[in-house]
């Protein structure tokens, strides 16, 4: 609860010192005496508009202070937030100031340290109650309206049980979009792999014959000048000209004469054998060159298919990896992940069983929960209509809407439709009041005048103590 106030240069206020006890307090006094003002001055401390205007006219800011009692049901939903954000002091306290300076920049801190109006905003509400001519009307918020009605008709037990069927059905949908997700990747992916195992299978690539097919290539593609540089080279080694003998018969002239050379000089016998040498070795290269003379071929066709097996290899290297090892390691890998690629159709009819399941149970869950807002609804608009007969609104009228709102995913209901769900069940709820006769139920928003707002908010305060976590009320 409030209990301290400070206020400076607010305004008409120079420097206001508040201090509040327990139980009602009533501030009074005649219109222009300053009640609006401190008013004002707390809309502000709780995250409202900080206007420049505030500022006393011969002040450059606009001060204000609020040390709240942390000792009823608000404790822990305060603890929670300043725990989320670091700003934990003394357990028992929370002190909010506001600070506004003359060119319109504000300044917004909880227990000393700077925060954003947000944060502000979402602690004030937590805190205070403001009804009256103000902007501050938590109740006539629609969406607070189903969370009153829940701790007025005390259905936690139940709450916390559909809660946890349907963070349940939560995890389950996540998972089964994922597997749906990527069921149709892999369906996409399973296609991809398909045609590059085959591609590359198709292919029966060999470690190194490009570097063979690319040599052929090059034999293939000059065969006539190969043929005719090694004819050539026989005929000079082997057959000669009438001109020029051939170079074996040059060679073996020599070795003869070597020879009987030695057999005189026996130190030059070396020469000899070296001749001999010379003269095998010219065997061995006529030999050879007849052979390789036999193995080249004029083979258009076959050079085609050479050019054609390099240009696919060539395509095949470019997509899967910059060399035929390469390559065969990626179909492998292809192949693999084909392989792993199952059991996704089996997971995804099974969370579906699961799934209509956990719909059934939030069904039977929600209508539980329903039936008892219901019933809590009509004891509290009766308690409500004798709050406001004793505030001179005799003839007003007090009730809840319900609605649900269908979805074709929602849960399934009595006349076979869907029905929408969330966190809080299935219902949408919002407070209504007639505050005269022949003006039917609407929206508390829409109540008419001020007057009849601050006694509405007061008599459902009075019958909602219990509902409503907010320590301090102020009505205007």
């Amino acid at each position: 609860m409030l209990t301290e106030l400070h206020i400076q240069n607010f305004a008409i206020i120079d420097k206001l010192d508040l201090r509040f006890g327990a139980g009602l307090i009533i501030l009074t006094g005649e219109t222009g005496a300053g009640k609006s003002i401190i008013l004002d001055a707390v809309v502000m401390l709780i995250g409202g508009k900080a206007d420049p205007t505030f500022v006393r006219a011969d002040s450059d800011a606009a001060f204000v202070e609020g040390v709240f009692h942390l000792k009823g049901p608000e404790r822990e939903a305060v603890h929670e937030v300043l725990k989320r954000e670091d700003l934990m002091d003394d357990p028992d306290y929370v002190v909010l100031m506001r600070e506004v300076r003359r060119e319109g920049r504000s300044v917004a801190r909880i227990n000393g340290r700077t925060v954003n109006v947000g944060l502000l905003k979402e602690l004030g509400a937590l805190l205070i109650d403001i009804h009256g001519q103000a902007e501050h009307l938590s109740l006539l918020d629609p969406r607070a309206h189903l969370g009153l009605l829940d701790r007025y008709a005390d259905v936690a037990k139940p709450l916390n049980d559909y809660r946890q069927t349907y963070h349940s059905l939560l995890t389950l949908r996540h998972e089964l979009n994922d597997i749906r997700k990527a069921q149709a990747d892999a369906d996409r992916r399973i296609e991809m792999l398909t045609y590059q195992v085959e591609e590359i299978e198709s292919a029966k690539l060999k470690v190194g014959e490009d570097e063979e097919l690319r040599k052929e290539r090059d034999r293939l593609a000059n065969a006539e000048s190969l043929a005719q540089n090694a004819q050539e080279a026989l005929a000079i080694l082997e057959e000669g000209s009438p001109e020029t003998p051939a170079a074996t018969d040059l060679i073996g002239q020599a070795a003869q004469a070597l020879a009987a050379l030695a057999k005189i000089d026996e130190g030059q016998s070396e020469l000899s054998n070296q001749a001999e040498l010379m003269l095998d070795t010219l065997s061995d290269i006529i030999h050879e060159l007849r052979g390789y003379l036999e193995e080249i071929e004029f083979n258009p066709k076959r050079l085609d298919d050479v050019e054609e097996r390099l240009d696919l290899i060539h395509s095949l290297v470019r997509k899967y990896g910059g060399s035929i090892p390469a390559v065969i390691s990626y179909g492998a890998d292809a192949k693999k992940q084909l392989d792993t690629i199952t059991g996704a159709a089996d997971r995804i009819a099974e969370l579906e069983m699961q799934e209509a399941k956990l719909l059934e149970k939030l069904s039977k869950q929600g209508g539980t929960l329903s039936e008892k807002r219901k019933s809590a609804a009509e004891t509290m608009g009766k308690g409500i209509e004798l709050e406001l007969d004793d505030l001179r609104m005799a003839s007003a009228q007090f009730g809840v809407d319900f609605q649900t709102k269908p979805d074709p995913n929602g849960v399934p209901s009595a006349d076979g439709t869907r029905l929408a769900f969330d966190q809080n069940g299935l219902d949408r709820v919002e407070f209504l009041v007639a505050p005269n006769p022949g003006e039917g139920l609407k929206p508390l928003a829409k109540v008419a005048s001020g007057g009849e707002t601050s006694r509405l908010m007061l008599g459902l305060k009075n019958v909602m103590a219990r509902a409503d976590e907010v320590p301090s009320l102020i009505f205007d």
